[in-house]
């Protein structure tokens, strides 16, 4: 029998730092939606570690969400729901809420700066007052990259995809302003990358 179980590297590296931001920020009960949850092993790592957040789950890859499903069956994690298909773009794919938490985990730089917008206005929409939108990766500051990594990653995302690559924490800030988000955290993490909370 196939295992449907994707498994990231960079996930087993990252996953425990990004949980003890998580638990700084976010209240000991709290409905969570990762956005683009990828293979599931962060929303694993999480629910299993704070059984009183629910975790929904979510990424519009069928084969993502064969591989969240299938981490979530062996785990028989009760706070761990089904995983749902949410394109960040569709609204209509959103989930009601209300969430006290929405976390996207390296999704804005692998992606169209129009996912950024539309991350934003969605998380306007469904957090409840004083919610908080969690977002993880590498960021240009002041218009420069942090690190030479940094700069040979997004000059590797934009030959990939000229729609993609490294954004600017301060047009990032912005955009979520736009849609009653203030930025309240930056916490410097692994690999030049940062932990960005805003609520």
């Amino acid at each position: 029998m196939n295992d449907l179980r994707l498994q990231s590297p960079a996930t087993a590296r990252n996953r425990q730092p990004i949980l003890e931001v998580l638990r700084q920020v976010l209240p000991d009960s709290a409905r969570v939606l990762e956005v683009a949850s990828g293979s599931g092993e962060h929303a694993l790592h999480c629910a299993a570690d704070m059984p009183s957040w629910i975790w929904q789950p979510s990424d519009p890859n069928p084969r993502a969400l064969a591989s969240i499903a299938a981490w979530r069956q062996q785990a028989g994690l009760p706070n761990l729901a089904e995983p749902v298909r949410l394109d960040v773009t569709d609204f209509d794919s959103w989930p009601a809420g209300p969430f006290e938490a929405i976390v996207a985990i390296n999704l804005i730089h692998i992606s169209p700066w129009a996912v950024t917008e539309a991350l934003m206005a969605g998380a306007g929409s469904v957090l409840v007052p004083g919610g908080v939108l969690f977002l993880y990766g590498p960021f240009r500051r002041g218009g420069l990259h942090v690190a030479p990594s940094n700069a040979a990653f997004d000059a590797d995302l934009r030959r990939r995809d000229s729609r993609w690559g490294v954004r600017d924490l301060e047009q990032v800030t912005a955009e979520a302003e736009r849609h009653g988000l203030t930025l309240e955290r930056l916490v410097e993490m692994p690999a030049n990358n940062l932990s960005v909370v805003f609520r």
